[in-house]
């Protein structure tokens, strides 16, 4: 696209199938690797990223806008969840749950946000994903229907 420019920094959240605890930490870095080759691969810059036992959060530069953000979390979720299964890193089959959450950012908050993306494990002693992803919605200003939200238990 000659003459077309961007400069758009995205946060995507989305969890794990009946937000079961599959990601653990004696393989969460091998996926957090294959999930940035993912986008490198669709020409998008990860800044941060980090897999939470039940749910993801990946933030992005999202400078090749010729692969829609709905396009690129069917990509990552197919192609990971494929990785994941093959790789069996656990017993069972792991898939992630439908929808997902796209937050923007300007630039000036790149390092308050990967800074919090790369603090997910402090961050979720004090913070249940519920309550998190929730705040997320309302300090977006995006309404919502609880009844299409993730599967919450806690």
């Amino acid at each position: 696209m000659p003459n077309t420019y961007s400069q758009i920094y995205i946060q995507l959240v989305f969890a794990t199938k009946g937000r079961e605890t599959t990601i653990h930490s004696n393989f969460r870095n091998e996926i957090e690797k294959y999930i940035c080759g993912i986008f490198n691969n669709k020409n998008q810059k990860v800044i941060a990223i980090y897999a939470n036992p039940d749910h993801i959060h990946i933030f992005f530069s999202y400078k090749n806008l010729t692969v829609s953000i709905p396009e690129l979390v069917k990509i990552v979720k197919v192609e990971s969840t494929k990785f994941i299964n093959d790789k069996t890193f656990f017993m069972g089959k792991f898939s992630w749950q439908e929808g997902y959450g796209a937050f923007s950012y300007s630039k000036s908050q790149i390092e308050t946000v990967k800074k919090y993306v790369l603090s997910q494990e402090e961050h979720h002693k004090k913070k249940s994903f519920r309550t998190e992803y929730l705040q997320l919605l309302e300090k977006f200003e995006i309404e919502f229907k609880p009844e299409y939200l993730f599967e919450f238990y806690d």
